[in-house]
């Protein structure tokens, strides 16, 4: 039986850019970066320039890219940083909206440890941050911000330029996880005043265990371990050469192709919802104007996500009932939970996140199951 792959927020195929170019490193570029014979200074040339080509895919200087393995380790180090310029600043007051991912969020209870005060920003029922909100959260000690760029469950769309000016009238750091958004939308750290940004390579068509965190040249970057002088020792350890050039061939392939993928989803998203539209009970969580058109997060009155989702699984489709690294948790979306869901409501949700690579076809077909499982589910 043919798969049909619904599930590109959680992960995406890579690339066959990024896989041919990491396939070419691997054999060419062999040798450690940090050593100094011709086969480190190869290598060290390959990760050189796949450094600038990520700063360039989002307005950086090459030397504001820091390398990690993931969006994980590089929202903790972002969240860290801030934490040290706050305490160098005398400024013991984050921002934080309700929303983040949980790399972000299961930060709190360390930094609260740690002596600061953090205020958790609400969103409206489409998951979008209030402005106006942001505004009354701020204090005289206020030294971070974070708000991510398009949350990765609902596929809303941050006012990530009104936060960044903000922020910059104030003088605090605004931190932005772009993870759901590099390589889908436009993404200009200098334009909109981003102090920190993090991605990773597995949500673009790159490969996983590589991230990047943007942090401006301005600020003191913080350690999460300590070693050698690699990433100008705020990351030491072997540098994941292979994975730092495919990473940067897919996010250069993504940004290339945004304009005409972006106009694919959008008619693959607007497919989806009207082939659904017939669906008793069925309703849409997010924004239907500030999004990324690839998400798409519908509830089913009376049904279960998960069952629904496993029923689908059954006939071969792959969707998720939320973030992927939460599976584990019985606990219901706090995305969805934050929209003014109930408990019972966001346990009725499922997440269809499509690519350019899927078809008309096959968003028929995910309809058409969507509708039999709702059916089977209820009788």
């Amino acid at each position: 039986m043919d798969r049909i792959y619904a599930d590109h927020a959680s992960t995406t195929p890579i690339s066959e850019q990024a896989l041919q170019a990491m396939t070419d490193c691997m054999r060419q570029y062999y040798g450690n970066p940090s050593s100094i014979h011709a086969c480190g200074r190869e290598a060290a040339r390959a990760l050189k320039a796949a450094r600038e080509k990520i700063a360039s895919c989002i307005g950086a200087e090459p030397g504001e890219i820091y390398f990690t393995s993931g969006g994980t380790e590089a929202d903790n180090q972002a969240i860290r940083t801030a934490a040290a310029y706050g305490k160098m600043t005398g400024r013991r007051h984050m921002i934080i909206s309700q929303t983040e991912h949980h790399a972000v969020l299961n930060c709190i209870p360390a930094l609260e440890e740690d002596g600061f005060a953090v205020t958790l920003l609400p969103v409206d029922k489409t998951g979008l941050v209030s402005v106006e909100e942001l505004k009354k959260a701020f204090r005289p000690d206020t030294c971070m911000v974070a708000v991510m760029s398009v949350n990765n469950e609902v596929g809303t769309a941050a006012p990530v330029a009104e936060i960044g000016r903000l922020c910059r009238e104030r003088g605090i750091l605004f931190f932005s996880d772009s993870v759901a958004a590099a390589g889908h939308i436009a993404v200009n750290v200098k334009e909109n005043g981003v102090s920190m940004l993090s991605v990773s390579g597995h949500k673009f068509g790159g490969p996983r265990g590589i991230g990047a965190l943007y942090v401006s040249s301005e600020i003191p970057v913080a350690n999460l371990m300590y070693g050698g002088s690699q990433e100008k020792t705020k990351r030491p350890g072997t540098q994941n050469v292979p994975g730092a050039v495919a990473m940067a061939a897919a996010l250069c392939d993504s940004v290339e192709k945004m304009p005409e993928n972006t106009e694919k989803l959008e008619t693959l998203r607007e497919r989806l919802i009207q082939g659904l539209s017939d669906v008793e009970g069925m309703w849409l969580n997010g924004s239907e104007t500030s999004r990324f058109p690839g998400i798409v997060n519908l509830g089913f009155e009376g049904v279960s996500g998960e069952a629904l989702m496993l029923l689908m699984d059954l006939n071969g489709i792959c969707v998720s009932t939320g973030a992927a690294c939460n599976t584990e948790s019985v606990e219901p979306s706090h995305v969805l939970l934050a929209l003014g869901l109930s408990a019972d409501a966001a346990r009725s949700c499922i997440r269809v996140s499509l690519s350019a690579d899927n078809t008309e076809e096959e968003v028929d077909a995910i309809c058409e199951a969507i509708g039999t499982a709702v059916e089977r589910i209820r009788g």
